[in-house]
């Protein structure tokens, strides 16, 4: 394959990575990957790359993050990153790695947050009952 489009979720981020014939480089909002801060955020996209890397060596991923927090984007950008390589060398195995290791790198999170209630603050938090 010539270029690779793919996409993660996690809450509200969105995540698209196009995995292209390369020399290994990785940009995420075409920062260099080892530039990128937080750090911890920067491991969490390191994930499915340090899983595979004799994979990584022949490809150029760019990453586009939109919306949610910095970690849900992370999150997201691991999703997209894994189904992209697996997409580009259409290999059963390495969704089969992928899988073992965490079931989110090739599946998105469906999980939400629940709607707010009109009884209180939030979407369990109710106002106090007073009864003097």
């Amino acid at each position: 394959m010539d270029c690779v489009n793919t996409s993660g979720k996690r809450k509200t981020a969105l995540a698209r990575a196009s995995v292209r014939k390369g020399t290994g480089k990785v940009t995420v909002n075409k920062v260099p990957l080892e530039l990128y801060t937080p750090e911890l955020a920067k491991l969490k996209i390191l994930e499915p790359l340090e899983l595979v890397p004799e994979k990584v060596a022949g490809v150029d991923i760019s990453i586009t993050l939109d919306g949610g927090g910095i970690m849900g984007q992370a999150a997201a950008a691991r999703t997209a990153v894994a189904k992209g390589l697996v997409e580009f060398y259409e290999d059963e195995e390495l969704e089969a790695v992928f899988r073992a290791y965490d079931r989110s790198l090739m599946v998105n999170d469906d999980r939400r947050k629940l709607p707010k209630n009109p009884l209180g603050h939030g979407a369990r938090a109710k106002k106090q009952k007073s009864y003097r």
